[in-house]
């Protein structure tokens, strides 16, 4: 058994992400990341030297992707779960990623006290997408916290996003399109300008299932509205265009 090995504890498992040989430890029991942050790693724009925060980071999937596909300076993945912060610096750890990502324990509701003002150009999050009370919950804590607004809100998120972002810094985020107008209406409240938006569709006949939206904090009023990005060409057979995100 090899250093890197001893990072894996028993019952999680190491899945590859197919992006620079790097790895990811996950626990089946607990909340496994899914297509949706893939999708998120592909939409967001990151520029050379960018300073990025993933909110509600859990296994740090987000920014280890982001770390592989983009020249961003630094990121931070600020995580609850005590749980799923290690399994994500342990993640790091196994990549040799150490000197380029952080992942800091806390709430992300205090996002802006714990880093500050102003502290980075990128936002990213894929948070939780029901309201608490909707939909079927887990019993099991942590699927709880990932899938329900049990430990913040949408609000609560787009305001801490204004609040650790640079004038003219960009957010990310991937949510359910029930949940649009609420989202862009609270991101016009807290200063941030919806400027792209993609639907995600399972198959070209069915409804969008997934939304990407980027805004600018301080932004001026305009929005791209980008083509439809169709996941399944038929059942078990990825588009084009959604091989190209993953890599393969």
């Amino acid at each position: 058994m090899t250093d890197r090995d001893k990072l894996i504890k028993s019952g999680e498992r190491l899945d590859d992400l197919q992006r620079n040989g790097y790895g990811i430890i996950q626990d089946p029991k607990r909340f496994c990341f899914g297509m949706d942050a893939v999708l998120l790693s592909g939409f967001a724009g990151v520029r050379p030297g960018d300073r990025v925060l993933d909110m509600g980071t859990g296994t740090g999937i987000i920014p280890i992707l982001l770390e592989a596909k983009t020249d961003a300076s630094h990121l931070t993945g600020l995580e609850l779960m005590e749980e799923s912060a290690d399994m994500a610096r342990r993640s790091v750890e196994y990549n040799g990623l150490s000197e380029k990502i952080d992942i800091v324990t806390g709430d992300m509701c205090r996002a802006s006290e714990i880093f500050g003002r102003g502290s980075f150009e990128v936002v990213t999050s894929n948070p939780p997408y029901m309201i608490e009370g909707h939909g079927l919950k887990n019993d099991a804590d942590p699927m709880v916290v990932a899938r329900h607004e049990v430990a913040m809100t949408l609000d609560d998120l787009i305001r801490e996003t204004a609040a650790v972002l640079v004038p003219g810094g960009k957010c990310f985020y991937v949510h359910r399109p029930f949940r649009l107008a609420e989202i862009m209406v609270s991101m016009c409240a807290h200063g941030i300008e919806p400027k792209r938006m993609q639907l995600v569709y399972p198959f070209v006949d069915k409804e969008p299932n997934m939304v990407l939206i980027e805004g600018v904090r301080g932004g001026r009023p305009r929005l791209m509205v980008e083509k439809p990005l169709i996941i399944y060409k038929e059942h078990g057979v990825y588009t084009d265009e959604i091989y190209e995100i993953y890599g393969y």
